[in-house]
């Protein structure tokens, strides 16, 4: 008979991703190991292994996870406008931004199967976006559109190379600076 899933299964495999995203964005993906992976989240290889069968099933599951929730938050709130956006998509990188390095450093280190439902989740997330421009500068279209959109991630995305928390601008603060930031520069094209 085949032996069921644990009751803490979920609870395990978040705890993975997490401590797994920590090293491989501490260590660089491509230098990275299964043995370190393991090591960093207190299990044995064989445990990990249990999980994921590579170390790119891993990393995959790291990146669906995270591009799956920050796009459900995001859809939950597009309607509301830039400020709405701009809020969740800090609030939902918080503790993240191993994940977040990993979407920006390692994605294109998947094979192209793995890659394209990835992408197709960050392409709902520049939907999502760009929505939330127009609605603030209705008419805004084609190439400046485009360009507006990845300005805005620009501002949001890189927040983690820069911030300490408990230091400077909390994340909500720099939520609504960043809002009336590029509000004031969508105004102006």
């Amino acid at each position: 008979m085949p032996r069921g899933i644990a009751r803490d299964h979920d609870e395990k495999r978040t705890a993975l991703r997490k401590g797994a995203a920590a090293y491989f964005a501490r260590h660089g993906y491509d230098r990275a190991s299964m043995t370190g992976a393991a090591t960093q989240c207190g299990v044995s290889k064989a445990l990990l292994y249990h999980y994921y069968d590579s170390k790119e099933a891993l990393l995959y599951d790291i990146l669906d996870a995270h591009l799956s929730e920050l796009t459900e938050v995001v859809e939950d709130v597009r309607t509301q406008g830039l400020g709405a956006l701009i809020r969740v998509i800090l609030a939902a990188y918080e503790d993240a931004d191993a994940e977040h390095k990993l979407q920006l450093d390692a994605l294109a280190t998947l094979p192209a199967d793995m890659q394209a439902p990835l992408v197709a989740l960050q392409r709902r997330l520049l939907y999502a976006m760009s929505g939330a421009v127009v609605m603030e500068r209705p008419g805004l279209s084609g190439d400046r559109l485009r360009a507006v959109t990845m300005s805005v991630f620009g501002i949001l995305n890189w927040f983690y190379m820069w911030h300490r928390p408990g230091k400077g601008l909390t994340r909500a603060e720099y939520a609504a600076l960043a809002a009336d930031f590029v509000k004031g520069g969508i105004a102006a094209v």
